[in-house]
């Protein structure tokens, strides 16, 4: 993996990092050469660097279709979507990579899923609900590192769509 440059302009800004890293929703998606998608719900994530740098983690056993597309070809898109307020972040880029989860993503999974656990606890769901939803086993999880290419708003209203210009 290249190293991110510590002085390069973020795509994103300091309130978009903060929901990111609170407790969003991530669902993330691909396609295969015919361009037929592939989509799944990351099991956690981590934004660092500002945002120059994210990981999102996904269940194998329940992944494979995925897996094999940004394998063959760097494509993904990651929506970040807070269940609270809806208010969401879709990150592009064709430049992802796939590694093995290690013993130090376990307590980036249980943060990821402490924030999970709040949100939908405001909005009606129980701690149960996210644990359920999110279960796996270490052993069978991967995690794709990327640098986000593109940002854009897609919380519902009149910005949806719109590119994120770069918040640092």
């Amino acid at each position: 993996m290249s190293p991110v440059e510590p002085n390069a302009p973020s795509l994103l800004s300091p309130e978009h990092l903060a929901m990111m890293e609170g407790g969003a929703s991530v669902i993330v998606s691909s396609c295969d050469a015919e361009l037929v998608p592939s989509v799944m719900r990351a099991v956690g994530s981590q934004v660092s660097a500002q945002g120059r740098l994210v990981t999102v983690y996904l269940c194998r056993s329940q992944s494979d279709q995925l897996l094999r597309d940004v394998a063959r070809s760097g494509r993904l898109a990651a929506v970040f979507s807070q269940p609270s307020s809806h208010r969401t972040v879709q990150l592009k880029t064709r430049g992802a990579r796939l590694r093995e989860a290690r013993e130090d993503d376990a307590p980036v999974l249980q943060h990821y899923l402490k924030g999970m656990e709040r949100e939908l606890t405001l909005i009606g769901f129980g701690p149960v609900y996210a644990r359920a939803m999110l279960a796996h086993n270490l052993d069978d999880v991967v995690a794709i590192e990327f640098e986000p290419d593109q940002a854009f708003d897609q919380t519902p209203g009149p910005k949806a769509g719109r590119a994120i210009e770069g918040g640092t």
